[in-house]
């Protein structure tokens, strides 16, 4: 449950703070010294040609990170990614849906943590589904490795917006 909180956490997180990066990719100067896979991606996110949306821009250097980490044939990738991107939609918008929540003011406390709960558990069953759906493609060690370089990815991008903010990261 602290994993999902923890996952639940990072992408509204990375939803939230994709309007700020793309606002302050000129002001910060750039540091990359360690774990050179994931600072040539994030170097990407910095350049200030790329106009193109910062969240956009995310997701690209999530995927093209995936295809590195999973080495999945031209078969398994050709079956994978349409449905990882779906995967992806559905968990947004329930997020986006739980934030909506979060955000109404209106609510009194018991009806918002009703609400609050039962968009954990719609998250939770959107992950069931489609990992029953991810193993029908990939063997278990790349679902399992799926979810892990995910878990370093999102922990690589909160530590490197943390950085140029000038904000501490756990």
């Amino acid at each position: 449950m602290t994993n999902l909180l923890k996952y639940t956490f990072v992408l509204a997180f990375i939803l939230c703070v994709s309007n700020i990066t793309y606002a302050q990719m000129h002001a910060v100067p750039q540091r990359f010294e360690r774990r050179p896979a994931y600072r040539e991606q994030v170097v990407v996110v910095q350049q200030p040609n790329n106009q193109q949306n910062p969240q956009r821009r995310i997701e690209n250097i999530k995927i093209k990170f995936l295809k590195q980490q999973l080495n999945l044939t031209p078969d398994q990738a050709k079956k994978f990614f349409p449905l990882y991107h779906e995967y992806q939609q559905e968990l947004f918008n329930m997020i986006k849906l739980k934030r909506l929540n979060n955000t109404n003011a209106q609510a009194n406390g018991t009806d918002q943590i009703n609400k609050d709960l039962y968009y954990d558990s719609e998250i939770v069953s959107i992950k069931m589904r489609f990992k029953d759906a991810f193993l029908k493609i990939l063997p278990p060690e790349k679902v399992s490795e799926l979810y892990k370089s995910e878990r370093e990815f999102n922990d690589e991008l909160v530590r490197s917006l943390s950085e140029r903010n000038g904000t501490p990261s756990n």
